[in-house]
């Protein structure tokens, strides 16, 4: 396989990818990030000539211990024993699609690990045991026990994800949410730092304020975008409706960071339609009562 081929086997598999990394983190905004971490890692792997007999189960064992690496720093999981064997039969994928990414980080993980890869993305019970580096007995009890699990929690009201931002927080991102909304792009290019960093995730990334000039241009030039101030995963973000739709849910998302007063990073979705599947989401303002997931 060349590098071309290589690199796009890994495009093709991204939202695959994606889609294990934001279950298994309870997050789909570290989910991409450990997804891209992920990407790093495999193309380092493959510039050092490491042998690759099946390119999805390798990444996938990739994107597990990842996974794992991020809950353990975070202290936001531990693995559970498996003790109890429990039949129980999968849930319709439409059903599991939809149940939100804080649901199954309440799962053990070999429960969770297990779940997703069969029910989410459709591997096998020996996959599953390749990637999880455990027995496919193992691999089947934990599937059997977490869709039971997950079936419960499903079926339990959800704790309502309320954003936590301070005053000055809420103030610069609707200051910046105002400025898209009137197209008034100058006075945003002022609040740029000098080395402002633009991640269009799954497109491209560029460094500097002179860098990134175009995009505000090209945001210009596209008038069926709607502008809101909100929240996604419980963190202030600007949503993206596209107004020839019906505008029940975001098209789009970015996320703003912010050194003081300056801008020192953008993070705009727009090219990763994937990372809003069963993502937490509202309004806030005026218009906070009119949606949200």
């Amino acid at each position: 396989m060349s590098t071309d081929e290589f690199e796009d086997r890994l495009k093709a598999l991204r939202p695959r990818l994606h889609r294990y990394c934001a279950r298994m983190t309870g997050s789909a905004i570290d989910g991409e990030d450990i997804l891209q971490d992920v990407l790093v890692k495999a193309l380092h792997a493959r510039a050092q000539g490491a042998g690759v007999d099946h390119l999805e189960g390798w990444l996938f064992r990739i994107a597990h211990n990842a996974s794992l690496d991020f809950l353990r720093v975070r202290s936001r999981g531990t693995v559970v024993p498996l003790t109890e064997d429990i039949e129980a039969t999968p849930m319709p994928e439409a059903d599991i699609v939809a149940i939100s990414f804080q649901t199954f980080l309440r799962l053990p993980e070999l429960q969770r690990c297990a779940v997703i890869l069969k029910d989410v993305l459709g591997h096998s019970i020996d996959e599953i045991a390749g990637i999880a580096e455990c027995s496919p007995a193992a691999a089947k009890s934990a599937l059997q026990r977490g869709r039971a699990a997950l079936r419960r929690l499903a079926q339990a009201p959800e704790d309502a994800r309320l954003p936590l931002m301070s005053d000055a927080a809420r103030r610069k991102i609707a200051a910046y949410v105002d400025l898209f909304q009137s197209g008034d792009f100058d006075a945003i290019r002022a609040m740029l730092a000098d080395d402002v960093k633009l991640d269009l995730v799954n497109r491209l990334q560029l460094d500097g304020r002179d860098k990134i000039v175009p995009y505000f241009t090209r945001y210009a030039e596209v008038t069926k975008w709607r502008f809101t101030l909100g929240a996604v995963e419980g963190r202030p973000a600007m949503l993206v409706f596209d107004s020839t739709g019906p505008m029940e849910s975001p098209a789009h998302f970015v996320l703003i960071d912010w050194a003081e007063n300056r801008i020192t990073r953008i993070r705009d979705f727009l090219f990763a339609p994937y990372v809003l599947e069963a993502i937490d989401w509202v309004r806030l303002g005026q218009e906070s009562d009119e949606g949200g997931h």
